[in-house]
C-alpha cells in the first residue's frame, strides 16, 4: 500500500508515473466502425487524458469475443494501425493509457459477429433478454456453444496475443476483464460454468481460466503492464447471487496475487441496482492483495478522499461523469459543477454525446 497524500497526488502503477490518482472507468460506446478503432475515438480520449490513467472501453481480444455491435477489437493488424491513433494522441497530451481486453463468452449474438466466428460460453447456458445488431435491431440472445477444451485453450491464448499486439499499438498495458457477466466472470461463476473438467466443477477449477489468463498475459508483456476487473456481487448479465462469493473471491485474490498483476480494480455495482460488496469482503481483499487496489462505484469526490485516506484503495476509478466531463479531474480539484451526460446517445455512432461535450477551463 502507497502512502497516501490526496486524490490529486501522483502515483507509481508499477513502472508508470500516473499524474493523479483518477482512474477513467473502461466504458463501452460503440463508436469502432468495422471493430476498428478511428480518429473519433483518439479525439475522445484525448480529451480526457488528464486522467492518471485511462482505462478504454472493452476491447475484444478475438473475433469471438466480438459479441456487441460496433466494440473494438485488437488482434488484427488493421485495429493495431487504429488503436495508435488512439495512444498517440493520449501520450502527446501526457496521459496514460491501458486497453480492456473482455471477450464477451456468452453474451452476443451470431449478426454482431464476424464471418467464420461463433458463440462460445464455458457451457451452453441460456441467458434470457435481448441483444441489439445492427442488421436486425433487437434480438434474443441465443445460447452459446460450451466450449471444447482445444476452444478454451485458444481463448486463453487469444488474451496472451491480444497483449503482445496492444503493446504494439502504444497502450501502456492492459486490463482483464473479469467482471460484469464476460467469459472471465462466466468461468468463475457456477451459474455459467457448468462444466466438470479441469475448467469447471469446484472452485478452484472454476478459477483456472482467470488465473491462466492472467499468468500468461503477465509472461506476454510482463506484470507492471497488466491489471484485472472484478465485480463480487455484481449482477449483470445474469450473474446471479450464489453462495460462497465471499469466500470464492478471496481464494481468487490469494491465487492471482502469486500471477504477478500490476492492480486489481475492484468495482461495486451498487449504483447500478446489484447488492453492494460487504465492507469486511473490501477490507479483507485490501489485507490480502499486495499490489495497487483500484476502487470503482459511484464514487464522488468526498467518498473517494475518504476511501483513499483510510488505505482502503490506491487509486479511484470514475465512469460517467467522465462521459460528459473531459476535464473530470480539473472539475473535481476546483469544486466546478459536472455536466450530466445524454444518456441517449451512450451507444449510438457518430460525435454526438461524445466528443461534444465542453470544458470548464
Amino acid at each position: 500500500m502507497s502512502d497516501y497524500k490526496t486524490l490529486f497526488s501522483s502515483f507509481n502503477l508499477g513502472s508508470h508515473s500516473l499524474r493523479n490518482r483518477i482512474v477513467m472507468s473502461p466504458m463501452t460506446r460503440n463508436r469502432a466502425i468495422g471493430n476498428i478503432p478511428n480518429e473519433l475515438m483518439a479525439e475522445y480520449y484525448a480529451q480526457r487524458a488528464s486522467a492518471g490513467l485511462i482505462i478504454t472501453e472493452g476491447t475484444a481480444p478475438a473475433p469471438e469475443g466480438l459479441g456487441y455491435t460496433r466494440i473494438p477489437g485488437v488482434f488484427s493488424e488493421a485495429q493495431v494501425t487504429g488503436w495508435k491513433l488512439v495512444t498517440d494522441a493520449v501520450h502527446a497530451r501526457g496521459g496514460k493509457i491501458f486497453v480492456q481486453l473482455m471477450h464477451t463468452g456468452r453474451v452476443g449474438h451470431r449478426d454482431n459477429l464476424p464471418e467464420g466466428a461463433k458463440l462460445l460460453g464455458p457451457s451452453a447456458v441460456p441467458m434470457p433478454g435481448e441483444m441489439h445488431t445492427d442488421t436486425k435491431g433487437p434480438q434474443p440472445y441465443e445460447t452459446a456453444q460450451a466450449m471444447t477444451s482445444g476452444e478454451v485453450d485458444a481463448a486463453v491464448e487469444s488474451f496472451a496475443h491480444a497483449a503482445r499486439m496492444a503493446i504494439r499499438a502504444g497502450f501502456d498495458g492492459v486490463e482483464l476483464h473479469g467482471a460484469n457477466g464476460y467469459l472471465i466472470e462466466q468461468f468463475l461463476h457456477p451459474h455459467s460454468n457448468r462444466r466438470d473438467d479441469a475448467w469447471g466443477g469446484d472452485v478452484s477449477r472454476r478459477h483456472a481460466f482467470a488465473v491462466e489468463v492472467a499468468r500468461r498475459t503477465v509472461s506476454a508483456i510482463g506484470g507492471d503492464r497488466v491489471g484485472i476487473r472484478l465485480s463480487p456481487y455484481g449482477v449483470f448479465n445474469d450473474m446471479p447471487p450464489y453462495e460462497g462469493v465471499d469466500e470464492s473471491y478471496l481464494a481468487l485474490t490469494d491465487s492471482l496475487a502469486k500471477t504477478g498483476l500490476a492492480y486489481l480494480h475492484l468495482v461495486n455495482h451498487s449504483a447500478m441496482g446489484a447488492p453492494a460488496p460487504p465492507d469486511s469482503l473490501v477490507d479483507a481483499i485490501r489485507a490480502r492483495w499486495k499490489g495497487a487496489l483500484i476502487l470503482s462505484g459511484g464514487y464522488d469526490r468526498d467518498r473517494a478522499e475518504r476511501d483513499l485516506a483510510s488505505g482502503r484503495g490506491d487509486l479511484v476509478a470514475f465512469g460517467r461523469p467522465f462521459l460528459a466531463n473531459p476535464d473530470l479531474p480539473a472539475r473535481l480539484q476546483r469544486g466546478i459543477a459536472l455536466q450530466g451526460p445524454d444518456f441517449s446517445t451512450f451507444y449510438t455512432p457518430g460525435a454526438k454525446g461524445y466528443t461534444d461535450y465542453p470544458t470548464a477551463t
